[in-house]
């Protein structure tokens, strides 16, 4: 047995840590020329903090490198020479698991991959097989060394499933589907399914009292509901290397990129922006992280700021919002892309975001939600969380298309905008966020 030590030999024995996360990267335009003093205030920030951490949504790769996959979303893509850039605004920790991880296939995978390495930019969430895609990244700080496991609920269909959704609908429309189900062939498809090679899972329709219909599965209930839940198995492999980083570093970052909300944002939200309440299996992960020792759960893929839960003296960050979106200045994009929008074979990259956005009238660039970002520091005093500290940040809605998607931080009016939304969905949660300032705080007892 090793008897503890009765005198402090590193700094990191203290127990004094400080983490600046920041939400969604897609970076296409150099950033460090930029000086107005916003922007180098949030520059500060995030170097000064131990380390930062942001989502890296998108494929880092040369033009020659990769081949489109089929997404109805953009086809993100950022230079090599641009992960400097990430360096320079003071970025060490990414997380590259997302929906747009795939989105120039297997060669776009493997050259993200090798370019992260060659910039030593730690990474975590993608690997060359399952295994190294769960397995965490570790970077070593002055106070101590950083964990970092990455998941994402969001995919392609043909991609490993993170979670499962069960649908419920009256016993009168469960009859009605089931009728449909018949109708059209489904059942007997299921049918012919569980006598050929397929599992009771993959055929669907085993249960006689639920009804699987176009790769959904609903069951009776009294009130029309949707709950999506973490895949056992799938939360277990990630939960395993948590336990693992738990045992290798001093500090343990968890991060769950999602697109997906529960039954109660889905059927009710007007827009994409007003979808405030995560989807069951991203607080099952998030729980459950810190059970197994996370520090910190940080959520995004919404692009927009959620709420905030303190979970046995734990951080969990639903959503931090977009802070480098420049997703609207890539050179080129795949065919169908174009053809989406019935555009000509000799359609040029602006006239594929103008009809995508109706000319800038409809998704992103019409809602200043996903211009609305925050920069967050947590700061941890022998150990325990001590304070949260939000920082609002403005992403540049209603500037021109080659001006937007770069933070810088907000003051006046925006930031209390961004700080009240943030306090609003929070408040479900027991946790009071006040503000002095441009700033906003949690304060941890």
């Amino acid at each position: 047995m090793i008897e503890k030590a009765d005198r402090k030999l590193y700094s990191a024995e203290d127990g004094d840590f400080s983490m600046a996360l920041i939400g969604d990267v897609m970076l296409n335009r150099r950033i460090s020329h930029h000086a107005e003093p916003q922007f180098l205030k949030l520059r500060e920030i995030l170097r000064t903090a131990d380390t930062t951490f942001a989502n890296l949504e998108t494929v880092v790769r040369n033009e020659d490198e990769g081949t489109p996959t089929l997404s109805y979303a953009t086809y993100t893509t950022m230079p090599p020479e641009m992960l400097n850039e990430l360096k320079w605004l003071g970025i060490s920790l990414l997380s590259a698991a997302n929906n747009h991880a795939y989105d120039f296939n297997e060669g776009g995978v493997l050259a993200t991959i090798a370019h992260l390495e060659r910039a030593g930019l730690a990474y975590a969430g993608l690997g060359r097989n399952l295994t190294k895609a769960r397995a965490p990244a570790y970077f070593d700080t002055r106070n101590g060394r950083v964990g970092l496991v990455a998941a994402t609920t969001t995919f392609y269909p043909w991609s490993r499933a993170g979670f499962k959704v069960a649908y419920r609908v009256p016993p009168e429309q469960l009859a009605v589907l089931r009728e449909i189900s018949a109708a059209l062939g489904f059942a007997k498809e299921s049918e012919r399914k569980r006598k050929h090679f397929y599992s009771d899972k993959e055929a669907g329709g085993g249960r006689s009292e639920e009804v699987h219909l176009l790769g959904a599965t609903f069951g009776a209930a009294d009130q029309p509901s949707f709950a999506g839940h973490a895949d056992p198995a799938d939360l277990a492999g990630n939960m395993k290397w948590i336990r693992e980083a738990r045992r290798q570093a001093d500090w343990v970052v968890a991060s769950i990129h999602s697109h997906d909300f529960a039954f109660s944002s889905v059927s009710t939200a007007n827009r994409q922006s007003e979808m405030t309440d995560p989807i069951e299996c991203v607080r099952e992960f998030a729980c459950k992280a810190i059970d197994e020792g996370a520090d910190i759960v940080v959520g995004h893929g919404s692009h927009t700021v959620l709420g905030i839960e303190i979970y046995k003296g734990r951080p969990i960050l639903y959503g931090v919002g977009n802070c480098l979106f420049q997703n609207e200045t890539i050179t080129a994009f795949p065919a169908d892309s174009y053809e989406r929008f019935d555009l000509s074979s000799d359609a040029t990259p602006a006239d594929f975001l103008d009809a995508r956005t109706d000319k800038d009238r409809k998704g992103h660039p019409s809602d200043p939600a996903f211009w609305e970002g925050v920069a967050v520091v947590c700061d941890f005093q022998q150990r325990n969380l001590k304070r949260i500290a939000l920082h609002p940040v403005d992403v540049g809605f209603g500037r021109p298309r080659a001006q937007r998607g770069r933070a810088v931080l907000a003051d006046g009016a925006l930031a209390q905008k961004i700080i009240d939304r943030i306090a609003v969905l929070s408040k479900p949660f027991g946790t009071v966020v006040t503000r002095s300032g441009n700033t906003g705080f949690v304060e941890v007892e």
